[in-house]
Parts: structure tokens; C-alpha cells; sequence
């Protein structure tokens, strides 16, 4: 019988990848369905919204035969990912930006943030929204979450009318790029707390976008091993000795 499980979160994304944590598979080595989508208004960010999908691992068989069929080595399987993202045409791209900056328009009206400007582009594989003002802190929240929320928001009018889903990146001050070199900053001091005292660290409950970070940044240190460990939404990064 194949092993499955049910996982929540946020976004599909963030459902599916939950669950792949668990079960410590990759996404190629599983079927998966969206069993339950609770949605919510546009300008409701603040609510939560809850994604399950249940993911079932296939057997061996399964597994084999797709693996005869994986795209070619030259081409990393996130490059894959993204060239699979491509189907959705010019047309189109130009129509979801301009409904997405109609959206943004209205919402910072309602908020009487007229002064907040923003950027829409195409970007990759992506459609990549950038905003710039002051005092945007609330629109950021706790480690991002209201950040996440409204991303996922304007995933959602992105896909509205397209036959593939338009993924949406948000920043607002770079604050990704900030925090991200400030969790790669956080991984070093830790990888050389390790090795100079041999004792293990456990950090603080992370997102899974913050864990995967974590994770890439000590992969390839040759001292150090890091594994994730707990139930969401208080699951940690742990760095051990090697």
C-alpha cells in the first residue's frame, strides 16, 4: 500500500512542500492532490487561509519509469520547474500585469497610501512586484508573514482567468534580500559555534522558505550537517557536528 498523508498550509506551495519535508521525498517521486482550498477576499490579507493537499508516495514501479523520462542533466531540475512555467503567452502576461496593477492601485487607495509606488515586470519565468515607501512595516509583518499573504493574493488575480498558474514574486524594501543575507549570516555563526564547541544548536521556529535557506548555505560545509525537526508551525532548523 502507498504511503500518504494529508499537509496544510498557506499556499499549495507551502502545503506541498511541508508535506515533502515529511515524508522526505522529492516532488518527482509523489502523486499529489488538492483536497480543500479555503479562500478568501482580495482585500482580506490579514485572514488566515488554509491549503490541504494529500500527497501519496508512488512505489517503485512508478518512480522507475519516470525516471527513464527526466529532462535532460545540462538543465537543473529547477530550471525544469521554471521552463514548464513558460506556457502562459505574452498576451496574457501583459493582461495579468495590468490587472494586477489596477488591484495594487485600488488597494493602496483604500489603505490612503497613495504615496507607496511600485514596479511590475516580467522577470524570468515570473512576474516579479516590487514596492517602495515609507513606513511599510505592517504591510511586511513578522518575518513576513502579511508579506506572504499579499503575494498570495496576487497569485490568485494573476491566475484568475489563465489556463496555467502566473506566479507572483512581492518585495516591499528588499526585504527578502535582507533577510535572506541576514539568515546566511545567522548559518555561519552557528556552523562556527558547532565546530568550535561540538555541541548541537537548535534555532529558533522557522518558515520553511527561512529553513530551506539555512539549509543551502551549510550544505556544502564539510563540518557541519543540519536537519529540520518538530511539527509546523514551530519546526526548527538543527546544526550539528559532522
Amino acid at each position: 500500500m502507498r504511503k500518504s498523508i494529508v499537509s496544510e498550509g498557506r499556499t499549495t506551495a507551502e502545503a506541498i512542500e511541508k508535506g515533502l519535508d515529511i515524508l522526505k521525498v522529492t516532488k518527482d517521486k509523489v502523486d499529489i492532490k488538492v483536497l480543500e482550498d479555503e479562500k478568501r477576499s482580495f482585500f482580506s490579507i490579514l485572514a488566515p487561509r488554509v491549503v490541504k493537499v494529500e500527497i501519496t508516495v508512488k512505489d517503485n514501479k512508478e518512480n522507475e519509469l519516470e525516471n527513464k523520462h527526466n529532462y535532460s542533466n545540462k538543465h537543473s531540475k529547477k530550471e525544469y520547474r521554471d521552463y514548464k512555467k513558460m506556457t502562459v503567452n505574452e498576451t496574457e502576461i501583459q493582461h495579468v500585469m495590468e490587472e494586477l496593477n489596477k488591484f495594487l492601485v485600488e488597494f493602496f487607495k483604500k489603505l490612503k497610501r497613495e504615496d507607496v509606488s511600485f514596479e511590475i515586470r516580467k522577470e524570468s519565468f515570473y512576474i516579479f512586484v516590487d514596492i517602495k515607501g515609507e513606513k511599510l512595516n505592517y504591510l511586511i509583518g513578522y518575518r513576513g508573514e502579511t508579506l506572504n499573504a499579499l503575494q498570495t493574493v496576487l497569485t490568485s488575480i494573476a491566475s484568475k482567468n489563465s489556463k496555467e498558474k502566473v506566479k507572483v514574486l512581492i518585495d516591499i524594501e528588499n526585504y527578502r534580500q535582507k533577510r535572506e543575507k541576514a539568515l546566511e549570516e545567522l548559518a555561519e555563526k552557528i556552523a562556527k559555534t558547532v565546530m568550535r564547541t561540538k555541541k548541537t544548536i537548535t534555532l529558533e521556529p522557522m518558515t520553511s522558505y527561512e529553513r530551506k535557506i539555512i539549509h543551502s548555505k551549510l550544505q556544502e560545509n564539510p563540518n557541519v550537517k543540519t536537519f529540520s525537526m518538530g511539527a509546523e508551525p514551530y519546526r526548527k532548523v538543527v546544526v550539528s557536528i559532522k
